[in-house]
């Protein structure tokens, strides 16, 4: 397992999702959406997938898995490889859920929040309307890609 750095673990705890890729039956890569719950320096990443298709079915057939997040504005970003572990809803800890619902609630005020500030009305908050997690992801870190373009990276992430 790798350990995960104290910027990439803040990176991640930033994004309100990352990308995620698992392998399909014929070997081809497949890419969603998934929310980050928890990141642990040892080399954990844990995953909230809402619903139980294609990613978890990928994941029962091959553990191998990649996260990627992206900061546009500092211009860094990160891709995360490795083994994932499928945890069934009912074991999944309860500190992780409720981790979880803060961070849905923290979305919707942050979109009320900017929408006021711009004067703009929406009534749309997707993540109400968000289903239960099915399911958790948890992955072990064993490889580390940093997408930083080289001739930025003394200065970006100084």
């Amino acid at each position: 397992m790798k350990k995960i750095s104290e910027n990439i673990i803040q990176l991640l705890k930033e994004r309100g999702y990352v990308i995620v890729s698992t392998l399909d039956k014929g070997g081809g890569i497949h890419c969603s959406a998934k929310g980050v719950v928890e990141v642990k320096e040892a080399g954990q990443v844990y995953l909230i997938d809402l619903y139980k298709q294609i990613t978890y079915n990928n994941l029962k057939r091959d553990k191998t898995i990649s996260i990627t997040a992206i900061d546009e504005d500092q211009f860094i970003g990160f891709s995360l490889k490795g083994k994932a572990k499928i945890v069934k809803r009912e074991k999944i800890e309860d500190r992780l859920i409720k981790q979880w619902k803060r961070k849905i609630i923290e979305r919707i005020s942050r979109r009320v929040i900017k929408n006021v500030q711009k004067s703009k009305a929406s009534i749309k908050h997707p993540e109400s309307m968000f289903p239960q997690p099915e399911y958790l992801i948890e992955m072990q870190v064993d490889q580390i890609i940093d997408l930083t373009p080289t001739h930025l990276k003394g200065s970006v992430l100084d």
